[in-house]
């Protein structure tokens, strides 16, 4: 395929530049080439999809497959195109990586675990974490609030909901912090993580299967085991998934959401005296508009055209990769007034934070839950919280699909 014209004046993507503020260059590429190929750090090429319309119908396209088998490139590209590690640990058979049919079934089986009853049956729990975690730091003064507070809970719910027992969970931070610094770690790092999780997994199947409880793991051998055809491949695939993409994003929300409102103080302000009058309206359309403003998943995970494909006026050939930007289509001005505004109180907010289609994020409920408690309970009890650095000396971690900080320094009471 060709590289399609485009004016001299075009930004240069994913620099570090380009990673502190990729607003203004997503911007230009949704005004001047919406749709547009380029070459990725890996090596690999692709589209990126950028205005919202073009954007909510790829995300919902069927002829986009799911399926890195689908990549027209040979198989050591393919090896770039996912989590590293994933492939070689046999992990591939998730959610993010297949279709209808298998997708649909295996999105049955796992999306009970996400129902309204049982996320509200898990509020207090998480409401607990949340407050051991601020204890932790509370009387100190100050925190990095990405390392104390926005990394552990959610790993910590999530290995709770899968059944990981206490005793193991320190194990599964450590699996999880490896992974999630991508290419801040040592040479083979993630890959490593992932051989690690796949292993515990598999132990993890077979002392649950032994023993069945009251939680998600469980749930998924109940389901095999009763003819759901579910394998085990598949059960430790799902689990994985669950937890890589069950507490990244929720990292992301969390940390991007907090440096949101400490930029914008009088919209902090308003949510804080919101609480503190015991309105939670605001909370619920408030973390929405976090997810719009500055969402915790950058680009939606890879998708392959299974045939010929015209997106935004663009001809896109069989084989060839597409990413879809929920950043710059969260962004666009035909779709939200103001888009560059932060408006706590947005509710014409039909945001693709979360995706779009058979595909829309499973752990959607749980996600914004944890998001709420997390904000909610920390406005309240450290109301004068602070950057403690400059903006511009904030650093933000490197990877092609989330966004987020890899450090949020904070001072309060001084």
């Amino acid at each position: 395929m060709s590289d399609q014209p485009c004016p001299a004046s075009a930004p240069t993507l994913f620099t570090w530049e380009f990673a502190t503020d990729p607003y203004p260059a997503y911007a230009w590429l949704r005004e001047h080439a919406p749709v547009h190929r380029t070459t990725l750090p890996s090596g690999v090429e692709a589209w990126l999809v950028t205005r919202y319309a073009d954007a909510r119908q790829a995300l919902a396209d069927a002829r986009l497959s799911k399926n890195p088998q689908r990549h027209s490139e040979s198989a050591h590209a393919r090896g770039k195109v996912g989590i590293p590690g994933e492939q070689r640990a046999d992990l591939m058979t998730h959610l993010l990586n297949i279709d209808p049919p298998d997708h649909t079934r295996l999105r049955r089986l796992v999306s009970k675990a996400f129902t309204p009853r049982r996320v509200a049956a898990f509020a207090p729990r998480v409401r607990e974490l949340t407050d051991d975690l601020i204890d932790a730091f509370a009387d100190r003064g100050e925190a990095d609030l990405i390392h104390e507070f926005a990394f552990p809970l959610p790993i910590y719910a999530i290995c709770d909901l899968l059944g990981v027992p206490r005793e193991d969970q320190d194990d599964f931070r450590d699996w999880a912090g490896t992974m999630i610094r991508h290419g801040g770690g040592p040479r083979g790092g993630v890959a490593r993580a992932v051989k690690k999780i796949r292993a515990y997994l598999a132990e993890l199947i077979h002392r649950k299967r032994a023993a069945l409880g009251n939680d998600l793991m469980s749930d998924l051998i109940r389901a095999s085991d009763h003819g759901d055809h579910l394998t085990e491949n598949e059960a430790a695939a799902m689990a994985f998934i669950l937890l890589f993409a069950g507490f990244e994003t929720t990292v992301n929300l969390i940390g991007n959401g907090l440096y949101a409102l400490l930029r914008h103080p009088g919209q902090r302000a308003r949510l804080h005296g919101a609480l503190e009058e015991g309105d939670e309206e605001l909370l619920a359309t408030g973390v929405e508009e976090l997810l719009r403003y500055d969402g915790p998943v950058e680009m939606a995970t890879w998708r392959f055209a299974t045939e010929p494909v015209t997106i935004g006026g663009q001809h896109i050939a069989e084989g060839e990769p597409v990413l879809v930007v929920l950043a710059a289509a969260d962004r666009d001005p035909e779709r939200f007034a103001d888009p560059d505004v932060l408006d706590l109180a947005r509710t014409d907010n039909q945001h693709l934070g979360y995706g779009h289609g058979i595909h829309y994020c499973l752990g959607a409920p749980l996600a914004r839950l944890e998001a709420q408690t997390a904000l909610a309970t920390l406005l309240r009890r450290i109301p004068d919280l602070r950057l403690a650095v400059e903006p511009d000396d904030l650093r933000w971690r490197g990877g092609l699909i989330m966004r987020g900080l890899r450090a949020l320094p904070v001072t309060w009471g001084k």
